[in-house]
């Protein structure tokens, strides 16, 4: 079992930054791929960003390229996602994954998922 637990979140304004992290706990941290998702109220959950386990390989979603950036330290079993210049419409719940293996954009197949933590953009 993996434990994920995000922190991180909460209120900025527009065009501010926020950098989320996930901290895991259990099997060892450095042998998954990790995620990040988001879903805002009344939509579905959607792919934002991926990293592999030795962090060679990224892969966002094109519309947060350059905006969002993904990394990891296996050191201290976690993942970040640091935000900037965040807009409205980035509000959303995120949620960190674990995937063993190679890294994915589905989350259907990552193995661990966390409870998720709230992102709220004011304009």
């Amino acid at each position: 079992q993996v434990q994920l637990v995000e922190s991180g979140g909460g209120l900025v304004q527009a065009g501010g930054s926020l950098r989320l992290s996930c901290a895991a706990s259990g099997r060892p941290f450095s042998s998954y791929a990790m995620g990040w998702f988001r879903q805002a109220p009344g939509k579905e959950r959607d792919f934002v960003a991926a990293i592999s386990w030795s962090s060679d390989s990224t892969f966002y979603t094109d519309s947060l390229k350059g905006r969002f950036t993904i990394s990891r330290d296996n050191a201290k079993n976690t993942v970040y996602l640091q935000m900037s210049s965040l807009k409205p419409e980035d509000t959303a719940v995120y949620y960190c994954a674990a995937k063993a293996g190679g890294l994915a954009l589905n989350i259907d197949y990552y193995d661990y998922l966390g409870q998720g933590i709230q992102v709220t953009v004011s304009s």
